[in-house]
């Protein structure tokens, strides 16, 4: 009996024994997918701050490629001998993702009201993000002339009197006429005149629609061949529409005055 109570002692133990083990490996498998936890979450932070420093510097690489692009245009605009208003754009060869534009423009100064004449150079691309960014360069070249700021004005007066007077095609002509192009066809018989490139003008036109399609030898020698002869016609007109108020003005100012003198 003592034997039997013995042995069962011993098998309790040993069982005690083996529930401790297993329970140490299970802590221990715990504790392993515990670190494999906080390890995963460690190294997608790094993996993300990784990725963050990459996609900045690829941004910073690209916009200092885009610098580039628009500090050479400007380069070329401050060496060029002479430069005149306009806008010039167009890709890089060096950079093929990377687009530019140039605009030289006269301005008139808030403060002095003095004209002149600056250069905007800018540099469009994508970044890491798939945004687009325009990178600008900004330089006042210089101060115009009165003389230079006149020449400007005029040729910007002839560039607005060319947009309202010329028409490209013979179906827009007729259009504006209010006729058809077969009309058009035949006033171009008679002698209405267009310019040197074939474009109509609406002050021809105007002459033709007056005379109802048949205008007299005066009429067609008041025809114009070109903007810049339409522009010294306009300027004729105005100046003696000037002189004219002018003349009636003094007129009216003398016969104001006769009074004053008959009663002294």
């Amino acid at each position: 009996m003592q034997a039997m109570h013995n042995n069962t002692t011993h098998m309790t133990k040993a069982m005690e024994r083996s529930s401790h083990h297993a329970f140490a490996r299970a802590f221990t498998l715990l504790e392993v997918l515990t670190a494999l936890a906080i390890l995963g979450l460690t190294a997608s932070s790094v993996l993300l701050v990784i990725n963050q420093c990459m996609a900045s510097t690829a941004s910073n690489a690209i916009q200092m490629e885009a610098f580039h692009v628009a500090r050479e245009n400007l380069e070329k605009v401050l060496t060029s001998e002479s430069v005149s208003e306009g806008v010039e754009y167009g890709t890089s060869e060096l950079y093929p993702d990377i687009s530019w534009r140039t605009v030289i423009e006269a301005f008139s100064e808030p403060m002095g009201g003095q004209m002149w004449v600056r250069a905007v150079c800018s540099a469009e691309y994508i970044d890491a993000k798939g945004e687009t960014q325009t990178l600008e360069l900004e330089h006042w070249i210089g101060s115009l002339t009165d003389q230079q700021a006149n020449q400007l004005l005029e040729d910007q007066d002839l560039e607005a009197l060319a947009a309202e007077q010329l028409i490209d095609t013979i179906e827009d002509a007729a259009d504006y006429a209010g006729v058809d192009a077969g009309t058009i066809g035949e006033w171009l018989e008679k002698g209405m005149q267009i310019t040197d490139e074939g474009a109509f003008i609406r002050h021809n036109l105007d002459i033709y629609v007056q005379a109802a399609g048949d205008p007299s030898e005066e009429d067609l020698a008041r025809q114009v061949q070109s903007i810049e002869e339409l522009a010294a016609i306009l300027s004729t007109e105005d100046l003696d529409g000037e002189s004219t108020e002018m003349l009636d003005d003094a007129g009216a100012s003398d016969m104001t005055d006769e009074p004053f003198r008959e009663r002294r």
